[in-house]
């Protein structure tokens, strides 16, 4: 019997840059950084070596970036209005896992890049290897899609598993574990969660000048998924002095709330009580100057 099945057709064309568009939920960033200059100046004097690839957005006239994210952001800084591409007609999941794999060789990758670039793609293999028997669970077919997904990075599936669980965290924690500020380990641990308790350990560790360690983490998740975590609770974990951490005197917001507007973010409070308090200890120095000049 013939095979008939082989892989999509491509064509090459030069196309208007304004046709082209970012691929929608692409986790990876493009920075205006010093490489990015770099690789302008390459394509300023060289143009574009490698070209694109894109697929055709169904019904327009404009495609869809795969690959060549960060070359077709310098062909617009270089002035270029057309740039070199492989028009693939890919389908949205075939799309999903080209998007990732063409960059996840990249040198540098923060944990929010890999950890939506693995969900994108583990997402995209779910829907391309559904079955319609039941002779596999659906345990079995994640676990095999992240095995698979962790093989082409050195990974186990659990790695996999751990780098899709910082999806999970809100934009503000997740930049602190990109930042190197916040743990792999402990951050898993705080994406179990809600949104409500992560925004309120955030600012309890602005509060204490703070970040959990991997032992607090995890008695807040399990406190979490017991329904024990309270605000008061987060707070009081996240005052525990630590071996490396200075002593200080800690308040809680809630109960400084009354004492400013509404609108104040916690800055503006902290701020605000060490103007007070200095400017109270220059009073202080005056009275003293005064009874000692009498």
């Amino acid at each position: 019997m013939t095979n008939t099945s082989s892989p999509p057709k491509k064509r090459a064309a030069n196309i208007r840059t304004d046709k082209l568009r970012t691929f929608e939920g692409h986790p990876f960033q493009v920075l205006d950084d010093e490489d990015m200059n770099s690789l302008t100046e390459s394509i300023k004097t060289q143009g574009i070596i490698s070209p694109l690839i894109v697929r055709p957005i169904e019904n327009t006239d404009e495609y869809e970036v795969v690959s060549g994210h960060r070359r077709l952001h310098a062909a617009v800084k270089a002035g270029l209005t057309e740039v070199p591409a492989l028009i693939y007609p890919l389908d949205r999941n075939e799309a999903m896992i080209a998007v990732v794999d063409s960059n996840l060789h990249r040198e540098r990758i923060l944990p929010s890049e890999k950890a939506f670039a693995y969900k994108m793609k583990m997402d995209a293999m779910k829907a391309q290897g559904k079955r319609t028997d039941l002779t596999l669970s659906q345990a079995a077919t994640k676990s095999d899609t992240a095995a698979e997904i962790g093989k082409a990075r050195n990974e186990s599936r659990d790695q996999v598993f751990r780098y899709i669980r910082l999806t999970h965290l809100i934009p503000e924690l997740l930049q602190k574990v990109d930042e190197g500020v916040i743990a792999l380990s402990p951050a898993v641990e705080l994406s179990y969660l809600s949104e409500e308790q992560q925004n309120i350990l955030l600012d309890a560790m602005s509060l204490n000048d703070c970040t959990p360690s991997h032992a607090q983490s995890i008695r807040m998740k399990k406190a979490a998924q017991q329904g024990t975590l309270s605000s008061d609770s987060i707070y009081e974990i996240m005052s525990e002095e630590k071996a490396n951490q200075a002593e200080r005197i800690s308040f809680k917001v809630q109960d400084l709330r009354g004492f400013f507007p509404k609108n104040y973010t916690q800055k503006q409070m902290t701020d605000t009580i060490l103007k007070l308090l200095y400017d109270y200890n220059r009073k202080l120095e005056r009275s003293r100057r005064n009874r000692d000049e009498r």
